[in-house]
């Protein structure tokens, strides 16, 4: 086992620890926790046996092992820029019907 691998699983152990701790303080939800410590734990195996790539590239007929982890990883990251994208809209629209309601009880007391 080289160095990279023993950080990869070093670092996926201490990133599941997390998921943990945040689904047991109902700050995730299930089926984040479930999407999170999938990617933790493949990370983990892809560690372990790092072969496993290649041959999910193979199955799929994409060339290199790598090629599929880039490929994901990158579909992956849009996937969660969209929802945080989401989720910032719905808190602009929260914050401005409360700054709205806030405006409205100030000019009632005058």
């Amino acid at each position: 086992m080289n160095i990279i691998q023993l950080f990869a699983i070093l670092f996926s152990l201490f990133a599941a620890s997390r998921v943990f701790l945040r689904t047991k303080d109902k700050k995730l939800t299930i089926p984040e926790f479930v999407f999170w410590m999938f990617i933790w734990g493949s990370l983990i195996i892809t560690a372990f046996i790092p072969d496993v790539t290649s041959m999910i590239a193979n199955f799929v007929g994409i060339g290199r092992g790598v090629d599929i982890i880039i490929y994901m990883s990158i579909g992956t990251v849009f996937y969660l820029i969209f929802r945080l994208y989401v989720k910032l809209e719905d808190v602009e629209r929260e914050l401005t019907v409360v700054i709205r309601e806030l405006a409205f009880m100030k000019k009632r007391k005058k």
